[in-house]
């Protein structure tokens, strides 16, 4: 499996990668921005994606939109440290996984 792990803060990319390597996941793809991350799935072969919200340039949730303009499938599931129901809500609606 190819992931993906898009965030701005390098320890939360480490700490989500360690997760993943855990489970068996080792091809890896980190992005520190928005733009990267949707740089990096245009290129193809991502099965899964990580995502924080707040990011430079594209947001957690611009990210989500382009790839679902791309791949409906593929599961997309956002973090984030904040706790606001209608960002969680907005992101449903745009078709993230979790």
């Amino acid at each position: 499996m190819r992931a993906l792990v898009a965030d701005d803060a390098k320890m939360m990319r480490t700490i989500i990668r360690r997760n993943l390597e855990a489970i068996g996941v080792k091809d890896i793809v980190e992005a520190e921005d928005g733009q990267q991350a949707i740089e990096a799935f245009g290129k193809g072969s991502i099965e899964l994606v990580i995502t924080d919200w707040n990011m430079p340039f594209k947001t957690g949730l611009e990210v989500l939109k382009a790839i679902r303009q791309v791949d409906k499938h593929v599961p997309v599931i956002m973090v984030t440290t904040e706790g606001q129901q209608a960002n969680a809500l907005e992101a449903v609606k745009a078709g993230v996984t979790d």
